[in-house]
């Protein structure tokens, strides 16, 4: 029997799963499961993220929903499935979420690249980094992070070697 949260009782931590493991089970109802592939540090990132992010729904804070929006597509709960195929618009949208949810959560700090790639690719994170770095340049071009290099602003598209990013005056 399950409890009003809909957590297992077979001795499984946790909601129940459906068998895909695609979805988790609460109060009879479907919902995507995260990324199982998100390393545990980023996930905790972007779970902490999310919890600041719906207590600001509860103050009426302008920017929240987009903040929750960002945060759960981060987590793959929204937008591209995350069991599918990487690769186009939805999957960008994916790693701009990313980048915009981890930035706001080293808001005092900075962010790598490959966070961002570890976050969205899990183990197969490498050959991610070209369309990273290519969604950073769009997100920087409308001033919502800010890529550098040992602590300057820099073009992510003519940077080489490695950088840093954080949020921008937009964000």
């Amino acid at each position: 029997m399950a409890s009003a949260e809909g957590d297992r009782t077979d001795g499984a931590a946790g909601p129940q799963k459906t068998a895909d493991g695609h979805h988790v089970v609460i109060e009879g109802r479907k919902w995507r499961a995260t990324d199982p592939t998100i390393p545990e540090a980023f996930r905790q990132e972007l779970v902490d993220e999310l919890m600041a992010a719906r207590r600001a729904v509860k103050a009426q804070d302008a920017d929240a929903r987009r903040r929750v929006q960002d945060a759960k597509t981060a987590l793959g709960e929204r937008g591209a499935p995350w069991w599918e195929e990487h690769g186009g618009e939805a999957f960008d949208e994916r790693i701009a979420a990313t980048l915009r949810a981890l930035t706001r959560k080293r808001a005092e700090s900075s962010i790598c690249p490959s966070d961002v790639a570890r976050t969205v690719g899990g183990d197969t994170w490498r050959p991610l980094m070209p369309e990273v770095r290519r969604v950073a340049a769009e997100l920087a071009d409308r001033d919502e992070i800010v890529v550098t290099q040992k602590g300057e602003p820099v073009s992510i598209r003519k940077a080489r070697g490695p950088v840093r990013i954080i949020r921008g005056p937009k964000l």
